[in-house]
């Protein structure tokens, strides 16, 4: 099947990898990668034969809206745009408004996999009409692991529900990487573990905390033992904090997540003025000692 590939990053150029050798013609288009197969959007659309189906894997935000926009202006009736990106959900309604008008079909997919899909297959959660997702199958069966259909694609639902799907598959994880990082925090903690890469690899085969993101844990403790390589900054990408959005909206409580998502933005202060205010409320009306640049300072005497 013939599909084009717009954004041949970490992703999308790995995923074009995927689908030719699943025996699929995919012509590229990067502007910054010297992977790309054409120069520009137009002659992407040139090179496909009608009806053409575009897949879009840039990032979220003006970024996707106006890569579909362009699109709208250079595709035809009966060509497909299907976003694998990490759009938030409500674009997509909008995406699909906007090509609808000129007969253009939208499909939106949530993509799971990272670095390794090329190699083992990526997690699919789709949104967009049963003809349209059905037209695409091909595809998405070239993306997927190896296995049952269902075991790493599903059609979740209308246009929206594959990127709604991704942003809570994203919120979980989220909470599952957080709690991992805590139990090593604590066995770190301990002077009583002196193996702490040796536990936590322990836990790979026979555990129910078993998982390939702590195999993942496993792999960089492996090559790092204490981490030593890596600032504690962690960055999040967006769903996290969607997914925290939509469970206020929708009453459904989330502690669990939510705190994995904060645990994030504590990671990017220095000094972390809460936890200062902190300090100085317990020095305030208990005289607990506080530090300051380091050193450890005295009790406060009690006002008379």
């Amino acid at each position: 099947m013939q599909l084009g590939l717009v954004g041949l990053g970490r992703m999308g150029g790995n995923m074009a990898e995927r689908l030719r050798a699943a025996g699929h013609d995919v012509v590229g288009y990067d502007p910054h990668a010297e992977a790309s197969n054409v120069s520009s959007l137009a002659e992407l659309v040139e090179k496909l034969a009608a009806p053409r189906i575009v897949w879009i894997m840039v990032p979220a935000g003006d970024a996707t809206r106006d890569t579909v926009a362009q699109l709208g202006d250079l595709l035809a009736e009966g060509d497909m745009v299907i976003d694998g990106g990490n759009s938030r959900f409500t674009d997509d309604q909008k995406n699909a408004a906007l090509l609808a008008e000129k007969s253009v079909r939208y499909v939106d997919c949530g993509v799971s996999g990272g670095v390794w899909g090329r190699e083992v297959g990526y997690g699919l959660m789709c949104g967009g009409s049963k003809e349209d997702v059905e037209r695409a199958m091909p595809i998405f069966d070239g993306l997927r692991p190896e296995g049952p259909r269902e075991e790493g694609f599903v059609h979740a639902g209308p246009v929206g529900a594959g990127h709604y799907s991704k942003m809570v598959h994203n919120g979980i994880e989220y909470g599952l990487m957080q709690a991992y990082a805590e139990g090593y925090e604590l066995l770190l903690a301990k002077d009583l573990v002196e193996d702490v890469p040796g536990v936590v690899k322990a836990w790979s085969r026979g555990t129910v905390v078993r998982s390939w993101l702590l195999d993942l844990l496993v792999r960089a403790l492996d090559e790092d033992p204490g981490l030593a390589e890596l600032d504690a900054y962690v960055d999040d990408s967006g769903e996290g904090r969607w997914t925290v959005e939509e469970a206020i909206d929708l009453r459904v409580p989330m502690p669990a997540i939510s705190a994995a998502l904060f645990a994030r933005y504590s990671s990017r202060q220095d000094a972390s003025p809460a936890m200062k205010a902190v300090a100085a409320l317990r020095q305030q009306f208990g005289g607990h000692a506080v530090r300051h640049g380091g050193a450890e300072s005295g009790t406060l005497s009690h006002p008379s």
